[in-house]
């Protein structure tokens, strides 16, 4: 398996890091591909997560754009988002290898929470690690993981996010690697492991495209968020061969790309080495990591996935920036306009539209990946004020 995706990805680890990516590589290839994981994997998506997640036409949100918008509902996913498709593949993966133990690292709380449902489920034990200041802007999540039985470690280093929990996570891992699991919430991470979330997320476009063709609706454009970037591989990963459908990933751009408080890791970053990986990373003139802003906890992160950086590269896929204010006014309009609450993360892909539609030529057919939902985020929309800053 080639550990890069052009001149990203690899393996930055500890000599006593590598011992265990070896063994998950092999057990990754050896395993995963076996009719009776298939089998085990396909019926727990199908009857615990809740999939094939549905393809919905947004009709009145299209009337107001002057454009065809379709929503993939991950929304309505087993625990609210795309993070559970990943989290019980992963699991599951671990219990064939024979760990007991899984352990996560989480930013918005929902990859923290689709650990601790997946482990519950298959009977592992489960830590989550979590910044201390997103432990407290999803402390609903906080509640959930902990009410399934894991155990929350709160990292109160650096800027308490999911950087500095990530980090803690690694060190955590590495301190008993022979046990334990490391389940990786986004495409992020040394090789395998951004190649591994993105076929357990492939699911997402796999899915897309065959309810698109069901429909006979030819997309011209698949727009989702970006952080560590797993929802927008796994939707664009069944698009990538179709270079008539435009890719678009949308970062956050807090306060501004212009201001230090953003997190637009491929519109200001440059490459640099971040968890194990090299990929575009948000660096002072010094090279060391610069501190990240958003409202959304779940982009709040100074790298991104290799995939995605690559694709960037070779111009597969263009990176665009949203405000937190155009976050929530993009929110406020899908919850009028066609009831539904999306999370913070997903309204970064949605407060695209009002500039994608409107440079647009003819009227075009657009899929925009809703994530996840927004139970999770209704204090910080309650209590946003525009200019607040966030982590």
């Amino acid at each position: 398996m080639n550990s890069y995706f052009g001149k990203y990805g690899g393996q930055f680890v500890p000599e006593t890091v590598m011992s265990a990516l070896i063994e998950l590589e092999k057990a990754y290839k050896k395993i995963v591909p076996t009719k009776k994981f298939q089998r085990e994997l396909k019926e727990l998506l199908s009857t615990y997560v809740g999939r094939p997640s549905p393809m919905y036409h947004a009709k009145r949100l299209s009337e107001h754009f002057g454009h065809n918008i379709y929503l993939k509902r991950e929304d309505l996913n087993h625990t609210g988002a795309h993070k559970i498709n990943n989290s019980i593949a992963q699991a599951l993966l671990a219990k064939y290898m024979g760990k007991t133990k899984v352990l996560a690292e989480t930013g918005a709380g929902q990859h923290g929470l689709a650990t601790a449902t997946a482990a519950a489920l298959l009977g592992l034990e489960c830590d989550v690690y979590m910044g201390a200041v997103d432990a407290a802007r999803q402390a609903l999540n906080v509640h959930k993981i902990e009410l399934l039985g894991a155990r929350v470690v709160r990292i109160e280093d650096g800027l308490k996010t999911l950087k500095e929990a990530t980090t803690a996570a690694i060190q955590a891992w590495v301190n008993e690697i022979e046990s334990r699991f490391y389940v990786i919430g986004s495409a992020v991470g040394p090789h395998p492991y951004p190649k591994i979330v993105r076929d357990f997320q492939s699911v997402i476009g796999k899915e897309a495209k065959a309810q698109l063709k069901k429909l006979s609706v030819k997309p011209d454009i698949v727009v989702a968020c970006v952080g560590g970037g797993s929802n927008a591989i796994g939707i664009f990963s069944g698009f990538l061969d179709d270079k008539s459908v435009e890719l678009i990933g949308v970062e956050a751009a807090g306060l501004g790309l212009e201001t230090p408080y953003h997190a637009g890791t491929m519109s200001k970053g440059r490459d640099g080495i971040i968890h194990g990986m090299k990929t575009l990373v948000l660096q002072d003139e010094n090279g060391c990591i610069s501190p990240v802003h958003s409202i959304s906890a779940g982009l709040d992160y100074p790298g991104v996935g290799p995939q995605h950086s690559h694709l960037k590269d070779i111009g597969r896929a263009k990176y665009e920036a949203v405000t937190d204010d155009e976050c929530i006014e993009a929110l406020k309009l899908l919850s009028r306009l066609e009831g539904i609450i999306p999370a913070i993360e997903s309204s970064h892909a949605l407060g695209l539209l009002p500039r994608l539609c409107k440079g647009l030529k003819k009227r075009s057919n657009i899929v925009v990946n809703v994530s996840g939902r927004g139970d999770k985020d209704m204090d910080t929309v309650m209590n946003y004020k525009k200019g607040t800053i966030y982590g």
